[in-house]
């Protein structure tokens, strides 16, 4: 069979497909391109020309590069707890220890949990009248009164971190765990002849083998983390005092809330674009990691 019919073949499999994606992502994509160069409202007007007036209104407010520095924050801090966490758990679990099928079957609860669900639950956690987290730590002494935790814009980015954390720190640490299962016992029992600490271990024997699988977490964790919605939405809406409003948060007030569509649709085209540069550049990273590896 000659390799012409072979990718004729394959392009008619892959023509169902690529309709469907068409259909569904190619042509409102563009849709959103052509309404984002106008002053269209969501309801009652189309909206006239204004060339790049909402990409540069955008991209020079306050409102935008406020929420850009949070959305970063976010990020950073949260991808990098849930990192951290994720190795250790993932060590943790991949000892030899009574219950320890029990305890990986528990890790995965609260990733399995739908995220509204979860930020459902941590709000009642972080509830200033009746909140566990306020019980607790005024039982403990460590606090004299009840908090509110997510009406102050000092502590409600950080309540965010610590509810995001808890719900994906298992799929990091899932990944590790796979990943810890391809290292040699061998080179391991090898190293603790030689007399290799604990730390020596993990960062000569053991990271090398979690370097890719952990990349590939970073890059999924990075950028789900930079387009967060829903928790964030179900907890504050973006307050208090717009201190907790992301992008995605942003893009949903400018094109729903305040009914601009056209502004709406360059925000989100914004976004878009940040997302696929990081993408982008995750997706170099992981080639040259893989490379020198090889």
């Amino acid at each position: 069979m000659s390799g012409t019919w072979l990718t004729t073949r394959a392009w008619l499999l892959m023509l169902p497909l690529l309709v469907v994606m068409i259909s569904v992502i190619g042509w409102p994509l563009i849709d959103t391109v052509g309404l984002s160069f106008t002053d269209a409202k969501l309801v009652g007007t189309e909206g006239n020309f204004v060339g790049i007036d909402n990409y540069a209104k955008m991209i020079s407010g306050s409102n935008f590069q406020r929420t850009l520095v949070t959305t970063a924050w976010f990020a950073i801090v949260s991808v990098a707890a849930e990192m951290v966490i994720g190795v250790l758990a993932a060590l943790l679990l991949n000892q030899q220890f009574r219950g320890r099928t029990a305890l990986r079957a528990l890790m995965i609860l609260p990733w399995a949990l739908p995220t509204v669900v979860n930020a459902t639950l941590w709000r009642l956690i972080y509830n200033p009248e009746y909140g566990a987290l306020n019980a607790a730590l005024t039982q403990l002494g460590l606090l004299e009164a009840y908090r509110s935790w997510l009406g102050e814009p000092g502590t409600a980015l950080a309540a965010l971190i610590v509810a995001d954390c808890w719900k994906n720190f298992p799929l990091v640490a899932l990944i590790a765990l796979a990943a810890l299962q391809a290292v040699p016992r061998d080179i391991t029992a090898a190293s603790l002849v030689d007399g290799a600490g604990a730390f020596a271990r993990f960062r000569f024997v053991i990271l090398p083998y979690l370097a890719g699988p952990l990349m590939v977490a970073l890059v999924l964790r990075t950028i789900e983390a930079f387009k967060v919605f829903d928790i964030i939405w179900v907890m504050t809406r973006g307050g208090p005092a717009n201190s907790t409003r992301t992008l995605s948060i942003l893009v949903y007030q400018e094109a729903f809330s305040f009914q601009r569509a056209g502004s709406g649709a360059s925000l989100a085209l914004i976004v878009t674009l940040l997302v696929t540069l990081l993408a982008a550049g995750y997706a170099a990273l992981v080639r040259k990691t893989a490379g020198s590896a090889a």
